[in-house]
């Protein structure tokens, strides 16, 4: 009876440890995949913004100055960059881009080196973050339909952040961080598993270009 008992017992033993652990180690490993994207566009995006914060200093000191992304009167980091719209809160718009991305790959750093942080951490990156989003996509905004010009670090700044948004919900999902109902999360979890969020991400940015396309046309090249 005793004999039987442990071998019940020890069976059972392996097959629950071999199967919890299959499941964290994929888990796990597309968590790293994400963090490492999320680092990556965290640096294009900081080395984007400290070329405008320098831009910045250099229109503040001589209006008139040229920059080697003036390249016609489309795209142009002269006429952007002298707006109102690009110190949207009395101080050039690229300061906040070197004081959010440093965070950024900062808490993707430590979560590829293992550390987890707790949900409400990391509802807070993404509202926070989200704000970020919403600020380069309006003045992506006003440089399509007000300002008349298009800056390209802003633009890299634009699809930078877009896909570290990307890559933390992504995370988000798979973690169950994000309040909804199981339904929606079940179906957020198969579209990740799937990477259909993947292909919306590709599409939404195809979509931006065939924006710019079709408002500037030939003057673009011009």
């Amino acid at each position: 009876m005793t004999a039987s008992r442990s071998a019940a017992a020890g069976s059972r033993i392996p097959r629950g440890r071999g199967s919890s652990s299959s499941a964290p180690r994929a888990g796990v490993a597309s968590d790293r995949g994400d963090w490492a994207m999320m680092l990556a566009g965290a640096v294009v995006s900081l080395v984007a913004s400290f070329v405008l914060a320098v831009d910045a200093l250099e229109l503040a000191a001589n209006a008139s100055a040229e920059f080697g992304c003036n390249i016609n009167a489309v795209i142009s980091c002269g006429t952007v960059g002298s707006s109102w719209q690009a110190s949207l809160f009395g101080f050039p718009n690229a300061y906040l881009g070197l004081v959010a991305e440093p965070v950024v790959i900062t808490l993707a750093v430590a979560s590829l080196g293992g550390v987890r942080f707790p949900r409400w951490f990391m509802l807070c990156a993404q509202a926070v973050y989200a704000l970020g989003v919403v600020l380069a996509y309006w003045l992506f905004y006003q440089g399509l339909f007000a300002i008349g010009a298009l800056c390209p670090w802003c633009l890299l700044v634009t699809v930078a952040t877009t896909l570290v948004f990307f890559e933390m919900t992504r995370i988000n999902i798979r973690a169950g961080h994000l309040p909804l109902p199981p339904r929606a999360q079940r179906a957020l979890e198969e579209a990740v598993s799937a990477r259909l969020d993947a292909m919306v991400v590709v599409a939404w940015l195809l979509g931006l270009v065939l924006v710019v396309v079709l408002r500037y046309g030939d003057a673009l090249f011009a």
